[in-house]
């Protein structure tokens, strides 16, 4: 066993020793950093998948909103035009 000199301890194995732990925990960390990053990349992608697809969905319901409004409209154009027509033709008849 070593001496130990003014509160050093000159041991090599527990020097080893704490050189390995400090490599396993920086390779640790450099791992669980490289794990958040993939993870936030793979929330980001989702997040924007999301967004996309509630967009699309939105784009869509409006269409098909807008498309029923048009063909409501156009009815009512008919049935007024075919009223007023027929009114006009009973007034010159009649």
């Amino acid at each position: 066993m070593e001496r130990v000199r003014a509160g050093v301890v000159a041991s090599s194995p527990v020097a080893m020793r704490m050189r390995q732990s400090l490599s396993q925990l920086e390779r640790a960390f450099v791992e669980e950093a490289e794990a958040d990053r993939m993870r936030r990349d793979r929330l980001y992608r989702q997040a924007q998948q999301r967004t996309h697809k509630r967009r699309r969905e939105r784009t869509h319901k409006q269409g098909s909103t807008r498309f029923v409004v048009l063909v409501i409209v156009l009815l009512a154009t008919a049935v007024l035009v075919t009223v007023a027509m027929f009114r006009a033709l009973y007034l010159v008849m009649g």
